[in-house]
């Protein structure tokens, strides 16, 4: 039978002072320290996902894209060659 394995470790070398200071939060708020660490990173890590995942449009360039959404021009000659050549390479039996 498989073990699986549900937590990893992540070694973390820190100046003193950085420690403290880490350390005196995470007693402030009633955390230990690993809990505090493990909560910060995680709630950095999703604020830089989310950041890497949203964009921002001015809001002429937003109407722009609803605009071409709701009326998307004809398609080009390139265009229909370009999905006839995929059709082609996906396709094939």
């Amino acid at each position: 039978m498989a073990i699986t394995k549900t937590e990893e470790r992540i070694p973390a070398r820190m100046p003193h002072d950085v420690y403290e200071r880490i350390a005196e939060a995470a007693k402030t708020v009633g955390a230990t320290l690993n809990q505090f660490i493990v909560q910060s990173a995680l709630e950095k890590a999703n604020n830089i996902i989310e950041l890497e995942r949203t964009i921002h449009l001015s809001t002429q360039a937003a109407k722009n894209i609803f605009d071409l959404i709701e009326n998307p021009p004809r398609p080009t000659k390139q265009l229909k060659k370009a999905l006839l050549h995929r059709k082609n390479l996906l396709c094939l039996k």
